[in-house]
């Protein structure tokens, strides 16, 4: 009798009811909304962006883990379940509730006034506006204190001008977060995209998160009232607490990419017969299971442990930076290695293997490269920054 890997060390175990009850929530919608389409949107090159954010409203996964204004208010472990599962459908599907709840609306929530709030999160809750979240710029990835972007004052309005690059649901967002450098520092702005100077352009060509909407955003001396501004957001740390938000459901979702792949291997593996029997029977195939369902459990481990931290309040951003190395990486790993043993169906759009290899290429990359965290990691080892 096979076991799957989550089950190998009872990992539902350590888990309450309530969040074991959203996790199932989170599998089923996944199951039924997400799986018998997500193959023919990476095709495509597109996915029902607005149609799926309409879907997450109803069942409370946007800004699940923030309070008030619509929000669920879930534990970050529940929060963290949720992304495993999006991410099990696609990574593209998860970061769209991330970058929604985590980034846009995360800021709105912990930078913003109380007339932003009551303004924008009821609606992003319930998926009825969809948000963005601009830092990234077409020059400055890792660098954000590099930005160009600029806002000035003229009277009580601000103007900004300049772009980002590579903004996840850019081109069908609503409503933006922006954050750009003025005389006192770097600021954010709520930046309704409808806004006059304001244009969005879809990034084509990807071979990677296909399943999402990823775009470039214009600012052409926009002109906004001064409440637009967020007013709690002071300097360059507002943005990369956001950040780090985000980056804690990576950790999770990551394994949800990772645990779909070593399915997929498993179920194949015990029914593809070579040389008379299962392929699974042979020592090598077993080798290369065992190897990934021990990195598997080891990877959420160390994801409910960060769970447990941040639901106490001591989460920490160089501990998330070791969740999202960890974890991406040996995700990437696992996904290659199950394709080698599908052989040549491992690269066929029949089977999620090759899919979600080229999505956690991104990943690998998004929210910090594996270079930024090892750095951060390794200035909280010795004390000494080596980032320049």
């Amino acid at each position: 009798m096979s076991t799957y890997p989550l089950e190998l060390l009872d990992l539902d175990g350590p888990l309450t009811g309530e969040e074991r009850g959203i996790r199932d929530v989170v599998r089923e919608l996944v199951a039924t909304r997400v799986r018998p389409y997500v193959a023919d949107w990476y095709e495509q090159g597109r996915a029902p962006v607005r149609e799926l954010a309409a879907e997450f409203g109803k069942v409370g996964l946007l800004g699940m883990h923030l309070t008030g204004y619509g929000c669920a208010g879930a534990s970050a472990t529940a929060y963290g379940l949720a992304c495993l599962e999006l991410e099990a459908g696609d990574s593209g599907v998860r970061s769209l509730a991330s970058v929604q709840g985590s980034l846009a609306m995360y800021a709105i929530w912990r930078y913003g006034s109380e007339e932003q709030k009551q303004r924008w999160l009821p609606s992003m809750a319930a998926g009825e506006t969809v948000g963005c979240f601009g830092l990234t710029e077409p020059d400055h990835g890792s660098d954000p204190a590099s930005m160009t972007t600029r806002a000035r004052r003229d009277g009580t309005d601000w103007v900004l001008s300049g772009g980002k690059m590579w903004i996840t649901n850019a081109p069908v967002a609503d409503v933006a977060v922006i954050w750009a450098r003025t005389d006192d520092g770097v600021r954010g702005f709520v930046v309704p995209m409808t806004t006059p100077g304001v244009t969005a352009r879809e990034i084509r060509r990807k071979m990677s998160l296909r399943a999402s909407s990823t775009g470039e955003i214009v600012l052409d001396e926009v002109r906004l009232p001064a409440e637009a501004r967020l007013p709690e957001a002071v300097g360059l740390k507002a943005p990369l607490s956001c950040l780090t938000e985000a980056r804690y459901g990576i950790v999770w979702g990551a394994l949800g990419a990772a645990r779909d792949c070593l399915h997929t291997a498993l179920d194949y593996a015990t029914t593809r017969e070579q040389f008379g029997r299962p392929i699974a029977g042979f020592q090598l195939t077993q080798a290369k299971l065992a190897d990934m369902a021990v990195e598997l459990q080891k990877g959420y481990l160390l994801a409910l442990h960060l769970g447990r931290l941040a639901d106490a309040g001591r989460l920490r951003p160089e501990q998330v930076s070791v969740g999202k190395l960890n974890n991406v990486r040996e995700a990437l790993a696992i996904a290659r290695q199950c394709r080698t043993i599908l052989g040549a169906n491992g690269i066929s759009g029949e089977y999620p293997l090759l899919r979600h290899a080229n999505n956690l290429e991104s990943v690998l990359t998004y929210e910090g490269t594996s270079e930024i965290h090892q750095l951060v990691i390794g200035q909280r080892l010795t004390g000494l920054a080596a980032f320049g």
